[in-house]
């Protein structure tokens, strides 16, 4: 079926299909499924751990990642072309033959086989440089899901953590027409704010914002604002909250109630079907913190060259040096289950649960690749 040539014409499509959605919802039990959807993890060593962490899909990141200094110092992540179409090939090879994942290409390939359905994602439009070609090439390679940028400034988009802020180049804009066309997700975490709006508002499919946290509780451009919670949320697009507690909260110690905040107010801006989970830790938890026992004082030093180094360079939003990286409680292989009887004992409905812990996930991956 050809895309909607129109915003217009696609969010009527939306509304109609979510009318027809909740007449189908009001003959269902009120139990929630036991299906849980990560919106950013990465393949663990052993893949075993998908198993052990109840996943029925994710968005899993297969980017490799190059730590550079730039003239000033800072660290900056880098993913060159070339590192990156052998890690595609590498991920979707490991893949084939596990009893634990697969390789999934559409939003309905979930739960049609036993095991977790894995759509691979780029967290940066990097690899591609400004051959667009390349975006159809590593399509047929699997990926589905593709970020503007990561942190920083690219050729596509103006990232959220740079002085002066930026949104969509015109090379940006072409990429997400391509995308539209491949059914590829535009995935706007780590960008500016404009660069969240200009997608959310050029885009012919919902975006989303995969992982991250909401910028009204803790106020930094890492994190998501009200205007894109709307933007993404009135074109039919998730917004997945993570498990980094220092963007979560500045209390301390954090909890999972933090994150139920942030679920909170995501629903509270843009609806129930807005709001999404995701981790962005290994799928065990950050393991340095793991085998400090979740010692958040101790475990949060190894971040704060780089926070001093956002700070140093005139970013906003660090100059309170954080003082936890992780929710202890969270930080383990069975976090989602944690996170489904947290939202369980915080008066959640049955109904909700089970958008926030996957169905949202799983309805806007088939609305976008079908």
């Amino acid at each position: 079926m050809s895309l909607p040539n129109t915003r217009l014409s696609r969010r009527a499509f939306l509304a109609a299909s979510g009318a027809l959605a909740a007449t189908a919802c009001a003959t269902l039990p009120e139990t929630p499924r036991a299906k849980y959807i990560d919106g950013l993890s990465f393949l663990p060593q052993d893949l075993s751990e998908i198993a052990a962490a109840g996943l029925s899909a994710m968005i899993c990141d297969v980017s490799e990642i190059e730590e550079i200094r730039d003239k000033d110092n800072i660290p900056r992540y880098l993913r060159t072309f070339e590192a990156n179409d052998k890690a595609i090939d590498a991920a979707a090879a490991r893949l084939e033959n596990s009893p634990f994942a697969y390789l999934a290409l559409h939003g309905s390939d979930i739960g049609k086989t036993p095991g977790c359905a894995t759509f691979l994602q780029f967290q940066s439009c990097e690899p591609i440089g400004s051959d667009l070609v390349r975006i159809g090439r590593f399509h047929a390679k699997g990926l589905r899901v593709l970020q503007f940028t990561h942190h920083n400034n690219n050729l596509f988009a103006g990232g959220a953590l740079e002085r002066i802020q930026s949104g969509l180049t015109p090379l940006g804009r072409e990429g997400l027409a391509e995308m539209n066309r491949l059914r590829i997700l535009p995935d706007v975490s780590h960008g500016s704010e404009a660069t969240m709006l200009e997608a959310a508002k050029a885009s012919r499919t919902p975006v989303v914002y995969s992982h991250g946290a909401c910028r009204a509780i803790v106020d930094n451009p890492r994190c998501i604002p009200d205007s894109a919670i709307r933007a993404i949320s009135e074109g039919g697009g998730v917004i997945g909250i993570f498990m980094m507690s220092f963007w979560l909260t500045r209390d301390n110690p954090p909890t999972p109630e933090h994150l139920v905040a942030h679920i909170r107010h995501v629903i509270k801006v843009g609806g129930i079907d807005a709001v999404a989970i995701a981790n962005d830790f290994p799928m065990a938890g950050q393991a340095n913190l793991a085998k400090l026992g979740n010692d958040n004082a101790e475990g949060v030093k190894e971040y704060l060259p780089w926070w001093k180094a956002m700070r140093d360079s005139g970013i906003p939003g660090f100059e309170i040096l954080p003082e936890h990286v992780v929710i202890p409680a969270l930080n383990t292989i069975d976090r989602l289950p944690r996170i489904h009887a947290t939202l369980e004992s915080a008066g959640f409905r049955a109904r909700e649960i089970d958008r926030i812990m996957g169905g949202n996930w799983q309805r806007v991956l088939t609305d976008v690749l079908g």
